[in-house]
């Protein structure tokens, strides 16, 4: 079914490769895919931010494709490194302390509450652990000595920003209160749903829902050897309700050619997509996959702006 001679029209699947921007998003997150649920950014900052961050928009999941650091919040500091998740809930204020080496994060925007899937008879427990959930904590702050100097928090709402100073450090915090927080999860306390006989659907590596679009990761796993008729490589399927984004992130992608980390495939919906020939061919050489990647499918189709 991918076997066209041309595409003709906007339902042309695309690849962009985020490395090559990498210079145009040190400043400030640059955004590259959107719609009015959810909004894909790239950052790869060199230094601290120079004043604190709030969204009045969104909430915030962060996914940390290369480096390592500190983020501190209204909650307390979270360190960070290669692999985490981080969420940060709308109307939080943050700043990021990134280590000295390189740096590689993808933004996901979303305008709804993200939350954690209902797993039905798997249980809380499935795919993740919501016990391995790193919370932040209070502690004072690490932004240094405040006399003398002014504290810019910016604000967006409505996609535009607003400064707020302050003669004082905004998060010298004593504590918090409440069910509400800043959270991380790393790749490596995730536990993929496996079937030793059939290709599970890539909705069962849900890892965080919102209204309009779900995230979905994918992670090393043992590949469908029960069956010698089952597919190890992700059947041929056409998008009818869903755009699908997938941001490669680490380790040998079995199921595409010509793919390297920090790289993006976009299947809009209504147009097929499945296994390049190499990889049906040689499927049944592989017994295990090792590759991480993020998924992001939305209901609305998604627009490219920005870079």
């Amino acid at each position: 079914p991918t076997g066209w001679s041309r595409i003709d029209g906007p339902l042309q699947p695309h690849a962009y490769d985020l490395s090559k921007v990498r210079d145009k998003a040190q400043q400030a997150p640059q955004p590259f895919l959107g719609n009015s649920d959810v909004c894909l950014w790239i950052y790869t900052p060199k230094e601290a931010m120079s004043f604190f961050a709030r969204n009045a928009d969104a909430d915030e999941a962060w996914f940390i494709h290369e480096g390592k650091g500190l983020i501190e919040t209204d909650f307390g500091p979270l360190q960070y490194r290669k692999g985490d998740y981080v969420i940060i809930p709308r109307g939080t204020t943050y700043r990021f302390y990134p280590e000295k080496s390189p740096q590689f994060y993808l933004l996901i925007e979303s305008f709804s509450e993200l939350e954690i899937p209902d797993r039905g008879q798997l249980g809380r427990h499935a795919f993740y652990d919501p016990g391995v959930i790193e919370v932040a904590q209070a502690k004072p702050s690490t932004a240094g000595p405040t006399k003398g100097k002014e504290w810019e928090i910016r604000i967006k709402r409505e996609g535009v920003w607003t400064s707020v100073f302050y003669p004082f450090n905004p998060l010298d915090i004593e504590g918090c209160k409440g069910d509400l927080f800043t959270w991380r999860l790393n790749l490596a306390d995730i536990r993929p749903i496996i079937s030793p006989r059939y290709h599970l659907p890539p909705s069962v590596h849900t890892t965080l829902t919102a209204s309009g679009f779900v995230i979905c990761t994918f992670a090393p796993r043992p590949m469908e050897t029960g069956d010698p008729k089952a597919m190890r490589v992700p059947f041929f399927h056409r998008n009818i309700e869903y755009d699908e984004v997938l941001f490669y992130h680490d380790g040998d992608f079995f199921s595409r050619t010509g793919i390297k980390p920090g790289m993006v495939t976009f299947h809009p919906q209504g147009i097929h997509h499945g296994p390049h020939p190499k990889a049906l061919k040689n499927q049944f050489t592989k017994e295990f996959t090792d590759e991480y990647a993020v998924m992001v499918d939305t209901l609305r189709p998604l627009k490219p702006m920005g870079i």
